[in-house]
């Protein structure tokens, strides 16, 4: 009853919103299984089939933990008051298909920048740049340069320890202990990227829902549900391009490796999305991947890889700020969720 109610008040438009919602997760977690499963699949920790369905309930488990991010998304970056579902809507069209090209090319892409740049620029288009939330904006910007430099700390510290630690123990031993710990690893990893990823479609889904209006900021539990599972089905299918890309093409790890890697990316996501950061979680792994590579030396990390990803990242704001400014135009002047 309360979904029917919910969606009738978004009006005709609440079905595209929901759509864009859905297509945004189900393509997070298509990309993002990267993050969560790639480095266990590489080190032959998990058999492919096994990493994704473990990574796909951790996922979901994890989205429905936590509310920080999601408010962030939906009230921080700029008031529901002053906005219209155009302005949700075009942020929910761009997202999905920036993911899905990089995705289709290999490219572990920040998500969580692509909507977020989408939402900006949206959000000019409708209510103009003076209604941008400093505080969002900082939240995003911190998230930015937080995310790839402490994880790359993070996965260096974590790998220098386990080397101190484990420096006259016998390889079978180490590929023994560090094989399980990567199994407890991989899924705090897919958990934490839960708590922070599918948060960012609840907010839109909210704000839509309350766009124009002073209503209380409430996340419904059929929108938790209904992000859950569809970052869950994304994880699920996976992207193998991206898999490979993160899982070997960056750097060959071991399973103790993995699991510094891991380590250190989630703890990282964690740690601000406890804060209510929207954190990338492709900055957080591939800087921890980078920073456990570069443990045993600079040249075992292929920094050309690692410099194509830094291309994709760059080029992600520039591109989802003005898809969705001028989507939120076009969507405005076809009728689609009020005027810009």
């Amino acid at each position: 009853m309360e979904f029917l109610e919910s969606i009738a008040r978004l009006g005709a438009v609440g079905w595209l919103i929901l759509l864009g919602a859905v297509l945004f997760d189900f393509a997070n977690g298509w990309n993002d299984a990267g993050n969560a499963i790639a480095t266990a699949v590489c080190t032959r920790v998990l058999r492919p089939a096994v990493a994704v369905a473990f990574g796909a309930a951790l996922n979901f488990l994890g989205a429905m933990w936590s509310s920080e991010v999601a408010k962030t998304v939906g009230k921080d970056i700029a008031d529901p008051a002053v906005l219209t579902s155009a302005t949700y809507l075009a942020a929910l069209f761009v997202a999905p298909i920036w993911i899905g090209v990089c995705s289709w090319r290999g490219m572990p892409i920040s998500c969580s920048h692509s909507l977020m740049g989408a939402l900006v620029g949206a959000v000019v288009a409708t209510a103009g740049p003076s209604h941008l939330m400093r505080a969002g904006i900082e939240k995003i910007l911190f998230g930015v340069f937080c995310g790839p430099f402490v994880g790359f700390f993070l996965g260096l510290t974590v790998v220098t320890l386990v080397c101190h630690l484990f420096k006259n123990a016998r390889p079978s031993v180490v590929n023994s202990v560090f094989g399980k710990l990567q199994i407890v690893s991989a899924g705090t990893m897919a958990f934490a990227h839960g708590t922070g990823d599918a948060q960012k479609a609840m907010g839109i889904i909210t704000g839509a829902m309350i766009a124009g209006s002073k209503a209380d900021w409430h996340i419904s539990p059929w929108v938790r549900v209904l992000c859950a599972s569809a970052m869950a089905a994304g994880t699920a299918i996976g992207s193998w391009a991206v898999i490979r890309t993160l899982g070997t093409r960056l750097s060959h790890l071991r399973t103790y490796q993995g699991f510094a890697a891991e380590t250190g990316a989630a703890a990282t996501i964690l740690l601000n999305t406890s804060f209510g950061i929207p954190l990338s979680t492709t900055h957080s792994i591939t800087g921890s991947i980078m920073g456990v590579g570069s443990a045993h030396g600079l040249r075992t990390v292929r920094w050309g890889v690692g410099r194509k990803i830094v291309y994709a990242w760059l080029l992600t704001f520039p591109v989802c700020i003005s898809g969705g400014w001028l989507c939120a135009k076009l969507f405005a002047v076809i009728g689609l969720g009020g005027a810009a």
